[in-house]
């Protein structure tokens, strides 16, 4: 064979190898990032070929699907009352992609979830009917929630104690998920653009100062260490409190409250920063802190499933620090979630079952294939005795204390007042929070509330005159 015919024969038959070799290359290693890489519109159009399973609340969907008229996505996402569901299901849009609910059950709601598939859908590898999501949603509790907060900024979360199911989760203001799910990019530019936020979930996923609904977690931690054995013990506690390392003293709103040296229940009754600040700097922030993470605080990873904020308990204070995260100021910070479950803890004697507000996700047919209902974890908090004592206390301050606004006929009611101050030297309107639990003919339910922005006068700003009328809704609708 002529030289120059067999080098060329030899350099094209390794070409031939070189592509064979990337061919596969492409095939078994690449083929699935590619398959996987967001900017592949053939995953879209496949997502989008066939109807989604649906998020169903009360027995009934809240989502749907819906044939286009023209495109290549043969399919769009509906939404049934999609401005009061949106903190629960979050979105599923065809250009933006999904969150919450949607985005976190994604795989089973489009059907692409292995256990769907049946032995056939393995062998054609054919795409299975879609699951469905089924929620711990309370809907009647849920819209009391969402119209009691109207054209407030807030947010509320109700929580049943013994079980852990979350029943309400509202945000304010709200938003339409149905506005973005075919990609309208003007719609999008206006949520996101938006200074009130919209779509950012103040429930689960916007910590703030929680104010003097934190004093539930310094005296949960009194009781327990043997600071003070009972809540009717009067404490020593100046008025007003000289912060320790400090020329400052912390007073009360009402100067004339009986504050000094208080009993815990009196100092909760009226709010005593005094006492508090006095308590946390006796405990000493280590043991603070731990109480405050039994309750959940300082958990990057709490997922209900949904993963909300990390609640936080600060490390590193001074002293006067220390008093004034007392009162939960400083850079205490904690979402509604979070103070739902301090009250839900302490209503459920002192045991926490871990919130969550999926019941079970089940396959087309309405089988489950997990039951999240059953293997929520329980863990204590606090002992009996003291959850009995901090039920005690926080009943009276409803019955004749700071938090008379949720009182409701028939039913026993415990709560605890907060306003938030905001911005420097408190130059913004304060937050207003209110934290409860009610009971009634064997139901019982734990409600948190945030105002963070409302038409009040900020004089007229406070835990009872804005927040507490919203739990007082909200448990209304829950113990009925």
């Amino acid at each position: 064979m002529n030289k120059t015919i067999r080098r060329a024969s030899v350099f094209t038959l390794l070409l031939v190898f070189a592509l064979l070799i990337r061919a596969t290359w492409v095939q078994f290693y690449d083929g699935k990032a590619l398959a996987e890489d967001k900017d592949n519109r053939r995953n879209t159009i496949a997502l989008y070929s066939e109807p989604l399973g649906n998020i169903v609340v009360g027995g009934e969907s809240i989502t749907g699907s819906a044939r286009t008229k023209s495109g290549d996505l043969a399919y769009k996402r509906t939404y049934t009352d999609g401005s009061l569901y949106a903190a629960v299901t979050g979105y599923s849009s065809q250009a933006f992609g999904a969150t919450q609910l949607e985005g976190i059950y994604r795989d089973l709601l489009d059907g692409t979830d292995n256990r769907l598939k049946s032995v056939l859908d393995t062998v054609t590898n054919k795409r299975s009917e879609p699951g469905n999501v089924i929620t711990t949603i309370d809907p009647d509790v849920q819209k009391a929630a969402y119209d009691a907060l109207g054209d407030k900024k807030g947010a509320a979360v109700a929580i049943d104690p013994a079980t852990g199911k979350i029943l309400a989760v509202v945000s304010t203001p709200s938003y339409d998920p149905s506005r973005i799910t075919t990609g309208d990019s003007a719609a999008w530019n206006e949520l996101t653009k938006d200074s009130d936020k919209p779509m950012t979930n103040r429930a689960l996923r916007q910590p703030l100062p929680p104010g003097s609904t934190f004093k539930l977690v310094v005296a949960a931690a009194a009781l327990e260490d043997g600071l003070y054995s009972s809540v009717d013990e009067k404490t020593d506690s100046p008025d007003p409190y000289p912060l320790p390392d400090s020329s400052s003293k912390l007073t009360n709103e009402n100067p004339s409250a009986p504050c000094e040296d208080a009993s815990i229940r009196v100092a909760l009754q009226y709010s005593c920063n005094n006492v508090f600040g006095s308590l946390a700097v006796d405990l000493g922030q280590d043991k603070v802190r731990a109480m405050a993470e039994k309750f959940g605080f300082n958990d990057a990873s709490q997922d209900v499933p949904v993963r909300a904020y990390e609640s936080v308990y600060p490390e590193d204070m001074d002293k006067a620090q220390t008093a004034l995260s007392g009162i939960g100021q400083f850079d205490v910070t904690a979402t509604p979630l979070q103070m739902a479950m301090v009250s839900a803890a302490i209503a459920n004697d002192g045991k926490l079952v871990s919130p969550h507000m999926v019941s079970q996700i089940t396959d087309s047919g309405g089988n489950a294939l997990e039951n999240y209902d059953d293997s929520a974890d329980t863990t204590e908090i606090v002992s009996s005795s003291t959850a009995e004592q901090l039920q005690s206390a926080m009943q009276t301050v409803v019955e004749d204390g700071t938090g008379t606004n949720a009182q409701i006929a028939g039913a026993t009611v415990g709560g605890k007042t907060g306003t938030a101050q905001h911005g420097e030297n408190n130059s913004k309107t304060p937050y207003a929070w209110f934290t409860s639990y009610g009971k009634a003919d064997g139901k019982e339910v734990a409600v948190a509330v945030l105002v963070e922005q409302s038409d009040a006068a900020r004089s007229e700003v406070s835990g009872n005159g804005l927040a507490a009328p919203v739990a007082k809704a909200v448990m209304e609708a829950a113990l009925r």
